[in-house]
């Protein structure tokens, strides 16, 4: 393995196909189990306490009626009366919800600020149900609100760092309804790959199956391998999953060349070849001035002033890469590496590299970002 620094902007990582392989990474890294994953929560509710930097009601006139239903459901009757507190605001809840997570178990939960609020620092979350997409209550958060910035302003001048709308409740909501999912009862588990590869697929059913007395694991397309919980002989579909999640598997990686055109970057694989090609690059740059000239007349004549243009015109070629061919043998690394010994920028690096895939001599797959 390889990390260079090109330009001081590229950053660069290659393998080398003839030096080290790629590391064994265990199955629960490169598969989802189907049925496994977690819900996103979503509510609102009334952030209070805050010194004066809530929502202005006149221009948030949501945060007036959420405070009403809320005192109302206190017992607190408000109905046609005035109020325009400053330190109330209203806001969404959300939250993710974990497979397998059990009545009374703690998440965190984000707060960003609805309407025109300053500042979330230093309140206080009032009691609010977290419904999930099924219209359902699958969790009640409350708590104070640890913003993540700040706001200092004067007469004529305002400062504001970080984001001081949002910002969270480490274990501030209770689980109070689980996810109904029999995983016990489940017959057959679907490993969903990651990154979809047959190759890959093959080499999980191939260690599946070492691992256990009997087949049980059965490749069906280039992302999914099925497993047979029955045929494993385990007392339960856990044991199954956790002794599988455990097997380590060498990935097959696709020749890939990723740039990032914003801030340099080229990542690549170490299957990456180039064809028998010539690469020719240079700089061609037009500079158009204009100076023009003001020309006065005679004193007390009649004349006019005039105005006389003058523009200056230059054309310069930058020096760059001369004609060079590349020979069937050479890999991307050698490229990007000749290329930086004659000092190309990384723009231009960039440019080759895409000109080069425009060919057909680039095999792997080029995605700009």
């Amino acid at each position: 393995m390889r990390l260079c620094w090109y330009a001081g902007l590229i950053f660069c990582l290659t393998f080398w196909a003839g030096g080290l392989n790629a590391a064994p990474i265990r199955i629960k890294d490169l598969v989802a189990f189907d049925g496994v994953r977690g819900n996103d929560l979503v509510g609102y509710g009334l952030v209070v306490g805050l010194n004066g930097t809530g929502d202005g009601l006149r221009n948030a006139p949501f945060t007036e009626e959420i405070m009403t239903n809320l005192l109302e459901r206190l017992g607190a009757n408000v109905t046609g009366e005035q109020f325009r507190p400053k330190n109330v605001a209203a806001v969404f809840v959300t939250a993710h919800l974990p497979a397998f997570a059990r009545s009374g178990s703690r998440i965190d939960v984000t707060i960003s600020a609805i309407g025109d609020a300053k500042s979330l620092l230093g309140g206080t979350l009032v009691m609010t149900p977290l419904n999930a997409a099924d219209g359902q209550i699958y969790a009640v958060a409350q708590g104070t609100v640890l913003a993540g910035g700040a706001t200092a302003s004067g007469d004529a001048a305002e400062v504001t760092q970080g984001v001081p709308t949002a910002g969270g409740i480490p274990a501030g909501a209770y689980v109070e309804r689980e996810v109904a999912f029999a995983f016990g009862d489940m017959t057959s588990v679907r490993l969903a790959l990651r990154e979809p590869d047959f190759t890959t697929a093959l080499r999980i059913e191939e260690a599946i199956n070492g691992a256990f007395p009997r087949p049980v694991a059965r490749m069906l397309d280039a992302g999914t391998v099925r497993l047979d919980i029955a045929a494993a002989r385990q007392p339960s579909p856990a044991h199954v999953i956790s002794r599988v999640e455990n097997i380590t598997v060498q990935p097959e990686q696709r020749a890939r060349v990723v740039v990032d055109q914003r801030s340099g970057t080229i990542v690549m694989g170490a299957d990456v070849r180039i064809s028998r090609v010539a690469v020719a690059q240079g700089n061609l740059t037009l500079r158009i001035r204009e100076t023009p000239i003001v020309v006065q007349p005679n004193p007390f004549s009649e004349g006019e002033t005039i105005v006389v243009p003058r523009s200056e015109v230059a054309l310069e070629e930058e020096p760059g890469l001369g004609l060079a061919e590349l020979s069937d043998e050479t890999s991307l690394s050698d490229v990007i590496a000749g290329l930086n010994a004659l000092g190309i920028s990384p723009r231009d690096m960039i440019d080759i590299l895409k000109t080069i895939k425009a060919a057909g001599a680039l095999h792997a797959e080029f995605i700009v970002r």
